[in-house]
């Protein structure tokens, strides 16, 4: 298992600091209602369900607002949702995943290739871009759920493939089939962590700096604003203390 990588720089994630809270707990809501449609809607019996509502848990989510994204699936509001998954290039060539949860897929497809169009993007066919990325499961944690050591320890009775710590937290990855029991088995032993969730981590990165850097940025804003979007994925490195300007 590796200690340390820059995957935390590569996901761009929902819960940036300028988020506003309440469009993310509708993503969240979202994807509650989607997994209690694909299956039961009892999280004991439906594991995609159960790691939902951890990740809406750990988010500060009321309970009334899980509870409604489960009973909704009964209805037909949640007939017509719909998951498409949109790959593109990105300024400095790098390779974005685009995760949809929509009732009008025309609307987010347009959307989806307006945004990538005003941004120094270009989106392309599907598996234009998945070939570059692994599909794994993802569990993060705070840095106060234990030391290095401890982490990397549990990490591995639990059967995980790989961990990253540094000062902000531990990310620990897994095969995605083997996802809900090495999050038992972890929240068993390190408590329940920040997210759970299934995700694309790239094979290699592509460094971005500079105007290209700033553009892609732009890009990755814009595709997060988008209330279709849930997830975006992208094989970029940028500097952390760029980075840090760049959110600025």
């Amino acid at each position: 298992m590796a200690g340390h990588s820059k995957f935390k720089n590569i996901q761009f994630r929902k819960d940036r600091q300028d988020k506003i809270r309440s469009k993310l707990f509708s993503k969240l809501s979202r994807d509650i209602t989607l997994a209690a449609k694909a299956g039961a809607p009892d999280p004991a019996a439906n594991s995609r369900l159960r790691l939902a509502i951890n990740s809406a848990k750990a988010e500060s989510m009321p309970k009334d607002n899980i509870d409604r994204a489960i009973k909704k699936a009964s209805s037909g509001d949640a007939d017509n949702m719909e998951e498409i998954r949109y790959e593109g290039f990105g300024p400095g060539g790098v390779g974005l995943i685009v995760e949809v949860l929509t009732d009008n897929r025309n609307r987010a497809a347009a959307n989806v290739r307006t945004i990538f169009g005003k941004n120094g993007g270009n989106l392309g066919e599907t598996n234009t871009v998945a070939f570059m990325f692994d599909r794994v499961g993802q569990l993060v944690y705070p840095a106060s759920a234990g030391s290095e050591d401890a982490v990397m320890e549990a990490a591995i009775e639990a059967g995980a493939e790989d961990v990253s710590s540094d000062p902000e937290g531990h990310v620990i990855t897994t095969a995605f089939e083997s996802l809900s029991e090495v999050a038992e088995a972890l929240s068993a032993r390190l408590g329940d962590p920040r997210s759970t969730e299934i995700v694309w981590k790239p094979k290699t990165t592509t460094p971005v700096s500079g105007d290209a850097a700033a553009t892609l940025v732009k890009l990755l804003d814009a595709l997060d604003d988008d209330d279709d979007v849930q997830n975006v994925y992208g094989n970029y490195e940028i500097d952390d203390a760029e980075m840090a300007a760049l959110a600025g």
